[in-house]
């Protein structure tokens, strides 16, 4: 399925189109792109049931230069353990939602991007000293099944530590906030974003310790005729000043200091 709906060479004939028929998209002109749900700054459905955050946005800007109207798009929630499914079924035709770029899920499908570099980082209780990284192995630490950050503190830098693995991030913050978890780790984009929620704020506080380099890439099925359309749409979204927009609309409230846009085809 090629995902753009006019090529560069017809956009002018279907502008003329669109106005013609004077109706909207919708049925199978859509476009259904996975996000998170729960992830404040990133991808968050609020309370008027609206999707907001910087992978949202994200998402928005690439439909956009694809060809797509608001009313076309239709955002699914992408888990993280179930990802690769949802593409491989063809749930969703591309997926945005703090999705690391690694080579084992490289096998699966493709990536377009990077589009952002986070870091790995612990949540920690305001009351609580940072640990030295050795000092990771002795807590408790809670993530989310299926991510990178779970298969990191085993693998990586905490093979020790007792991780309790949950579904969602929210769970694992209600047990560092009743004080059964020690530390919530993931990418600092995401710990920031729950930090700055009104109801968190002073509760919460990153460690600062950049535990790794985690690129975020646009999730494409294997093999995507699309994947080159998708790299022109983020290379476009940071040459015209969006990208930079985006980082401070979402990460500014939470002091969260992003790196610099990454190159196109940039691998940890």
């Amino acid at each position: 399925m090629r995902l753009r709906k006019a090529s560069a060479l017809a956009a002018s004939a279907a502008a003329l189109v669109l106005t013609a028929t004077a109706c909207g998209g919708g049925g199978d002109d859509g476009i259904t792109i996975g996000i998170k749900f729960d992830q404040p700054g990133l991808g968050l459905q609020n309370e008027e049931g609206d999707f907001v955050g910087f992978d949202v946005d994200v998402a928005r800007y690439i439909a956009g230069e694809l060809g797509y109207e608001e009313d076309e798009i239709t955002f699914e929630e992408a888990p993280s353990p179930e990802r690769e499914q949802l593409l491989d079924r063809g749930d969703v035709d591309m997926i945005v939602a703090s999705y690391s770029i690694t080579e084992e899920r490289e096998e699966q499908v493709d990536f377009a991007g990077p589009y952002f570099v986070a870091h790995q980082d612990l949540l920690l209780r305001t009351d609580t000293e940072v640990p030295t990284p050795e000092a990771i192995n002795d807590l408790t630490l809670c993530s989310v099944s299926g991510s990178t950050s779970a298969e990191n503190v085993q693998r990586d830098f905490a093979p020790d530590a007792n991780l309790q693995p949950f579904n969602t991030y929210s769970e694992c913050l209600t047990g560092l906030e009743n004080g059964t978890l020690d530390a919530l780790t993931t990418d600092d984009s995401i710990l920031a974003g729950y930090a700055a929620q009104e109801q968190h704020q002073g509760k919460f506080a990153l460690a600062g310790l950049e535990l790794s380099d985690e690129y975020y890439g646009v999730g494409l099925p294997k093999d995507s005729e699309d994947l080159e359309d998708v790299n022109d749409a983020i290379a476009q979204m940071v040459e015209d000043g969006t990208w930079e927009e985006l980082v401070q609309e979402h990460f500014g409230p939470a002091n969260y200091e992003a790196d610099a846009a990454p190159e196109i085809g940039a691998r940890p």
